[in-house]
């Protein structure tokens, strides 16, 4: 069984050894739009692809590990659901939290990925060994990164990045083989 997917030998290099992943929240695993209710409560939209996706690293070893400037019940619900026990809410200077989470993995930058959108993400994408960028990122995010998926942030962007360190990994074929079972 031959996978669809279908990544250069050069990213799949670049990609390989990756053990972490650290995600934006707006913009990456949403659409970067903000949503308000009547009383106030912030709602945000996710894609099941990414969620998928984010189970499949973790059955391969890859740890996500989420931080955002945000915080909501809306996140933290789906951060929950999705298994995912690593991350960090409300926080504006973002490396010192994927640094403390490198420490507790026992990880270093060489076997980090990141995705990010915005300037904020900068730090985090710059230092990791695998940068992403969704392709509504802004430009200066977009002029840095590794890879530029095909998809916008919170309409598959996550699950393309997922899909391409699987493959990268070794896992992927094994892991659709499981599926198609």
């Amino acid at each position: 069984m031959t996978p669809a997917l279908n990544f250069s030998p050069e990213l799949l290099l670049k990609a390989q050894g990756i053990r972490v992943v650290f995600l934006d929240v707006d913009g990456v695993l949403t659409d970067g739009g903000l949503y308000f209710s009547e009383t106030g409560e912030s709602l945000k939209r996710f894609n099941t692809l990414d969620g998928h996706g984010l189970k499949l690293l973790q059955r391969a070893g890859i740890t996500p590990v989420v931080i955002t400037g945000r915080d909501s019940k809306a996140l933290r619900l789906r951060l929950s659901a999705l298994g995912i026990e690593h991350a960090h809410f409300g926080i504006e200077d973002k490396c010192p939290a994927a640094e403390l989470s490198l420490k507790t993995l026992g990880l270093d930058w060489t076997a980090a990925a990141a995705m990010g959108d915005d300037w904020p993400d900068l730090p985090v994408l710059t230092r990791s060994a695998f940068a992403c960028a969704p392709a509504n990122a802004q430009s200066e995010v977009l002029a840095r990164v590794h890879h530029v998926t095909r998809l916008a942030g919170g309409a598959g962007a996550v699950r393309e990045l997922c899909d391409l360190l699987l493959v990268a990994s070794g896992r992927y074929a094994q892991l659709l083989q499981e599926a198609l079972a």
